[in-house]
C-alpha cells in the first residue's frame, strides 16, 4: 500500500502536471469505487492544486471542492496524454483541457474516491479521525503522542488516529534504526529512545520521499515512474538476510497484524 512518501510523490508531479487545467469531462467506468458528491458537477471547474493528508491524495478544484482518493495497494492516479491507451482496470477518467486526462486505475478494486466540499471533507469522520502528520510535528511532540500509550509501539506506528500516513515499511524501518523491537511497549521505552524513533522516522520519510518513494510491486507516481527507496531498506522484507548492524540473520514474526521484520539482537524489546 502507498503510504506517506510514495502519495506525497505522486501530489507533487501530478500538482506539476494539473494545476490550472480545467476538467472537460467526466467517465466514471466503475460506480462502485466512488464513496461520495456527483460527477456530473465537476466539468467546468479548474484544478487549483493538488496535496496530501496521510495517505489521501487530495486534488483542489476552484469552486471549494475536492476529489479524495484513497489508493488503497495498488490504485495509481496519473495523466495520460491525448490518444494514450488506458489500462484495463481504470475506473475515472477526467477529461482536461488540451486533450490529456488525469486517470484513477486500481487492479484490485480496494481504493475508492469521492467529491468533498470544505465542510463535508473535515466532516468526513476517517478524514476527521486521522492523527498529526509526522512532517508536521516536532520528534519531541511525537515521542511525547507515542509514549502516553501503554500499548505496542508497531501497532501505535500503523494507528491511523495516532499518526498519519505511517504503514508496515517504515514502521519497520523506524523502528530498527532506533534499535526498538517493535513488540515493545510505547510506555515502557525510555522518552530519549521514543525521541530517537520520532527523529529516525522523519529522517525515513524525507529520505523516501527524496528517491521518489519505495516500489515493491505496483506503485509509480504520477509520472509513470517507479521509486528507488526499496535499495536503501535496512530490514523490510528480508527476512533470513544479515542484519546491517550485527549480521545475524534477520527474524520476521506477527505483531499488530502485520509482518514485521526486525534483528532480535540489535533491536531492543521494552
Amino acid at each position: 500500500m502507498p503510504e506517506l512518501p510514495e502519495v506525497e510523490t505522486i501530489a507533487r508531479g501530478l500538482h506539476t502536471l494539473v494545476q490550472g487545467r480545467r476538467i472537460t469531462g467526466i467517465r466514471l467506468l466503475t460506480p462502485g469505487v466512488l464513496r461520495a458528491g456527483d460527477p456530473d458537477s465537476l466539468p467546468g471547474m479548474t484544478i487549483t492544486h493538488v496535496s496530501r493528508r496521510a495517505k489521501l491524495l487530495l486534488v483542489h478544484l476552484d469552486q471549494g471542492d475536492c476529489l479524495a482518493f484513497h489508493l488503497k495497494m495498488t490504485g495509481r492516479v496519473w495523466v495520460a496524454s491525448q490518444g494514450q491507451a488506458l489500462p484495463k482496470h481504470t475506473h475515472l477518467v477526467c477529461d482536461l483541457d488540451g486533450g490529456d486526462r488525469m486517470v484513477f486505475e486500481d487492479t484490485r478494486r480496494f481504493g475508492f474516491w469521492g467529491i468533498y466540499g470544505e465542510d463535508d471533507l473535515q466532516a468526513w469522520s476517517f478524514f476527521k479521525s486521522l492523527g498529526p502528520e509526522p512532517l508536521e510535528s516536532t520528534a519531541e511532540e511525537l515521542a511525547k503522542r507515542l509514549g502516553a500509550r501503554r500499548t505496542g509501539v508497531k501497532g501505535l506506528l500503523l494507528n491511523q488516529t495516532v499518526l498519519a500516513g505511517i504503514g508496515n515499511i517504515y514502521a519497520d524501518e523506524s523502528l530498527f534504526a532506533a534499535r526498538i523491537h517493535p513488540a515493545s511497549l510505547a510506555a515502557n521505552i525510555p522518552a530519549a529512545r521514543l525521541l530517537r524513533l520520532c527523529t529516525e522516522l522523519r529522517r525515513i520519510l524525507l529520505e523516501a520521499i527524496s528517491a521518489g518513494g519505495s516500489t515493491i510491486n505496483d506503485y509509480r507516481n504520477a509520472y509513470g515512474k517507479s521509486g528507488i527507496f526499496q535499495n536503501s531498506f535496512q530490514v523490510y522484507g528480508k527476512k533470513g538476510e544479515p542484519c546491517p548492524g550485527c549480521a545475524k540473520p534477520l527474524q520476521a514474526a506477527q505483531i499488530a497484524g502485520r509482518t514485521s521484520t526486525h534483528c532480535p539482537l540489535c533491536q531492543k524489546k521494552y
